[in-house]
């Protein structure tokens, strides 16, 4: 996933929050391992606590340890802006949570550490951590925090917020099955072809299809979607709020059953598709996984809502240490953009995802 602007990573909390065991981004925590004797140079306050050089220091080497692929924005001052907010809003939140949500948030930090270290393997999360002079102590304070913030919020999730929000996004709980055949403007071992090419091929593979073809022969000759190539392009009951793709997603949604569509383009390059069937999935039949992953994503929405309404009214004073980027049109390193933007759910792995 590569940022071309600085409003690329707004909403990474939300990611955050809104997987819990699957996406560890960035946010924020006051490091139960901190020094005592820290010194550094205070560089925010607000309502109720600090921030300071150090403990900003230390958020992100948890965001490069976390996701390597933000390493190369750390430094940029609109970033840090970004983080040291996010850092106050954790700190805040979880502070004011009740006694039920600490616990919870206790619960769920220590599972998700537990799943990315089974997920890992010790000794290389051991190694990991180590390249980053952290402590596994300042990861569990990270969850603690970012958990019990959320488990906050979500607290305060009513049924009918679910029901609004599952009929405001209904076609996302669509099951399709289907079948996919996807020409990448990135393909085998980091290789890249121009749109021109992708879409030759695709008007290819389409040809051969339409003379009779075997579908799940011309996805396993020619797709670059792993995650199906090898089953002749085959998404079996697939729901389609997995994906973040949003003209795949339209075109299994109003693509006639069982004709093959004409090549069309994402940013992922061109795809061609057959449905095979696809059924909407009523309220009453959202399975409880489904209807906890609406409900977390309702409760990363109020931390959201949170950090761009009330959030100012909360910090008294940002001063960031300079940066060389020339992103935040600063003159003193302090940068005074607010956050924005929001999230959707988790995406699936795989070539139909956004990455």
């Amino acid at each position: 996933m590569l940022f071309n602007n600085k409003k690329a990573w707004k909403g990474l909390v939300l990611t955050l929050v809104a997987a819990v065991t699957v996406s560890m981004l960035a946010a924020c925590e006051k490091s139960q391992s901190a020094d005592q004797s820290d010194s550094s140079k205070i560089v925010a306050t607000y309502k109720g606590g600090e921030i300071t050089e150090q403990e900003l220091d230390n958020q992100k080497k948890i965001i490069s340890f976390m996701s390597p692929e933000y390493s190369q924005f750390i430094n940029l001052s609109d970033f840090q802006d970004y983080v040291v907010k996010q850092k106050i809003a954790f700190e805040y939140l979880s502070n004011k949570a009740d006694e039920t949500a600490k616990k919870e948030g206790e619960k769920q930090a220590t599972q998700v550490l537990d799943q990315n270290k089974k997920s890992m393997g010790d000794a290389q999360f051991k190694k990991l951590l180590d390249g980053q002079n952290l402590k596994e102590e300042d990861l569990k304070a990270y969850l603690v925090q970012a958990m019990t913030a959320l488990a906050d919020m979500t607290g305060k999730v009513t049924e009918d917020d679910i029901k609004n929000k599952y009929e405001s996004s209904k076609q996302d709980y669509t099951v399709a099955t289907l079948h996919h055949v996807l020409i990448g403007l990135q393909y085998g071992d980091k290789k890249e072809r121009t749109k021109e090419e992708a879409l030759k091929i695709a008007k290819d593979v389409k040809a051969q299809l339409d003379n009779g073809a075997d579908f799940a022969e011309m996805a396993k000759k020619y797709s670059d979607d792993s995650a199906t190539k090898e089953s002749g392009g085959l998404y079996e009951k697939f729901t389609l709020g997995q994906t973040s793709v949003q003209e795949f997603k339209e075109k299994v949604l109003t693509l006639p059953l069982d004709k093959v569509s004409d090549p069309f383009e994402s940013t992922l390059g061109y795809h061609i598709i057959k449905v095979d069937s696809r059924q909407e999935t009523p309220y009453d039949k959202l399975t409880a996984e489904q209807k906890d992953i609406i409900k977390q994503n309702l409760g990363a929405a109020k931390i959201d809502n949170f950090m761009q309404n009330e959030l100012k009214d909360i910090i008294t004073k940002i001063d960031l240490p300079k940066t060389d980027d020339k992103t935040s049109g600063s003159t003193d390193g302090t940068n005074k953009q607010d956050s924005t933007g929001a999230n959707k759910e988790d995406v699936k792995s795989g070539d139909t995802s956004a990455k």
